[in-house]
């Protein structure tokens, strides 16, 4: 998403560390200087947020903002992969980031334990490059999408519940993108579909989330063709996936005009 900067030298070791992602031509010495540069706001910290915040980290991304206002519960760790045994009953961003540290203590995590209201969120991804929703409630989803819209920031939305997962982009920079609103217009979700209640198959999450860390780190590099305008769906019991394309709806009430 921009220049590289000029400031930020990879070190021998940083070299080492990520030398698997300089040997590819797309990506080089410069691609991961925008990843070292860059800040992604993640919201959750459970299924979803592991998997894309475990990838983030380890892909040396400077700085990861991690809201979650819940705690590790012994439920969680079927497919929380961020947390461990001994983190039940902690903050899940204060678990989070600890395990992020251990794995790279380069990359600066900033965890908030807080429920977040728009206007919060609103002012935590006004500093961010990138948002990504892991979280699984449709109010929180629809309050990120309506301060990504306002601000005009690239939204990497997924879900997963049972053995269905989907990922998407909303690349709010461009004035022909879809919102998530457009796709699940507000007011007409019917039930919630929660984890608590409906189950989930445990890699399906991790799928889900990981496909969210490829397509956040491509949009901060700008390589390759993110999932702008398509909604991937995966059935991981037959394991099979299909995309549908997405377009803008011009009857949407949150990014229509």
């Amino acid at each position: 998403m921009g220049a590289p900067d000029p400031d930020i030298d990879l070190s021998d070791q940083q070299l080492l560390r990520y030398s698997r992602h300089i040997l590819l031509p797309e990506l080089g010495i410069e691609g991961q200087q925008k990843l070292l540069a860059a800040h992604v706001l993640v919201v959750g910290a459970g299924g979803l947020g592991s998997p894309v915040s475990l990838y983030l980290a380890a892909s040396g991304v400077g700085r990861i903002t991690l809201c979650d206002h819940d705690q590790v519960d012994l439920t969680n760790l079927q497919r929380q992969i961020v947390h461990h045994t001994e983190s039940i009953g902690q903050a899940k961003v204060d678990s989070a980031r600890a395990t992020l540290a251990r794995i790279n203590p380069e990359v600066v995590v900033e965890s908030l334990r807080e429920r977040l209201e728009e206007s919060r969120i609103e002012q935590l991804a006004r500093g961010a490059d990138v948002v990504v929703d892991a979280t699984d409630n449709f109010v929180t989803r629809h309050a990120i999408n309506r301060a990504c819209v306002r601000l005009r920031k690239p939204l990497v939305s997924g879900a997963g519940v049972r053995f269905d997962g989907q990922v998407t982009v909303f690349d709010l920079r461009h004035s022909d993108s879809p919102c998530y609103a457009c796709l699940f217009p507000e007011g007409g979700e019917g039930e919630e579909m929660r984890c608590a209640v409906m189950g989930v198959f445990a890699p399906l999450v991790g799928i889900i989330g990981s496909i969210q860390a490829a397509e956040t780190l491509k949009l901060l590099m700008g390589v390759g063709e993110p999932l702008q305008g398509r909604l991937l769906l995966l059935d991981a019991l037959a394991m099979q996936t299909r995309t549908v394309k997405l377009s803008k709806d011009p009857a949407c009430r949150v990014c229509h005009g």
